[in-house]
C-alpha cells in the first residue's frame, strides 16, 4: 500500500501544495496525512468506524499536524457539508462478497460528492480493479493505473469543468 500511495503522490507531485484536502473512508489517514506532509493546506478526515477516528488522531499526534476529523458516514457528510476541496481522496472498503455493496459505484455516482469537488479539483479513487460506468456518471478519467488487484482512477467531474490546460492547477505526471 505504500508503493501504491507513493505512485499517487508522484502522479500529483506540485498539485498538493496549498490543497485542500477531503480524505474518505480515511481508515488510517494515510492519504490526508501524507497530503498534510507535502504541503496541503487543510485536510478533513471522514470515516465512521470507531477505531478508524482513533488511529486517525493517533497519527495526526504522532505526526504533529493539525486537521479535522469527522466520525460520520461518508454519504451522509456529503449530504450536510458544504466545504469544497481541491483533492478528495476515497478508499472505500471493498466489496467481499456478491452482496456487498459496491461502495466506490455509490459514491462516483453521488451527485452530492461533485458538489465537493472544485471546479478544478480532482478525485483520486482506490477500488479494486473493475469497471465503473464513469462517463455515464459525468466523470473523465485522467488516469488509470492498477497496482495488483487494486486499480487507482484520476478523476475530474465533467459539470463545469474547465480541462486541465485551461486551469493553473499542475497537470497530472505520467509515469
Amino acid at each position: 500500500m505504500e508503493m501504491v500511495r507513493g505512485a499517487i503522490f508522484s502522479a500529483l507531485g506540485e498539485r498538493v501544495i496549498d490543497a485542500r484536502v477531503l480524505d474518505l473512508f480515511s481508515g488510517s489517514g494515510a492519504f490526508g496525512i501524507e497530503a498534510l506532509s507535502r504541503g496541503a493546506a487543510t485536510a478533513t478526515f471522514v470515516d465512521d468506524h470507531p477505531k478508524a477516528i482513533a488511529a486517525i488522531k493517533a497519527n495526526l499526534e504522532k505526526t504533529r499536524l493539525d486537521a479535522i476529523v469527522v466520525r460520520s458516514d461518508v454519504f451522509r457528510f456529503l449530504e450536510r457539508s458544504d466545504e469544497t476541496f481541491d483533492l478528495i481522496f476515497a478508499d472505500p472498503p471493498y466489496s467481499k462478497r456478491p452482496n456487498d455493496p459496491d461502495l466506490a459505484a455509490k459514491l462516483v455516482a453521488s451527485s452530492a460528492l461533485k458538489d465537493h469537488l472544485l471546479n478544478d479539483g480532482l478525485l483520486v479513487l482506490e477500488k479494486t480493479s473493475g469497471d465503473l460506468a464513469l462517463q455515464s456518471l459525468g466523470w473523465t478519467i485522467l488516469r488509470d493505473k492498477t497496482y495488483g488487484s487494486t486499480q487507482v482512477l484520476f478523476l475530474t467531474a465533467n459539470v463545469g469543468q474547465k480541462t486541465p490546460a485551461e486551469t493553473d492547477q499542475p497537470q497530472i505526471n505520467a509515469d
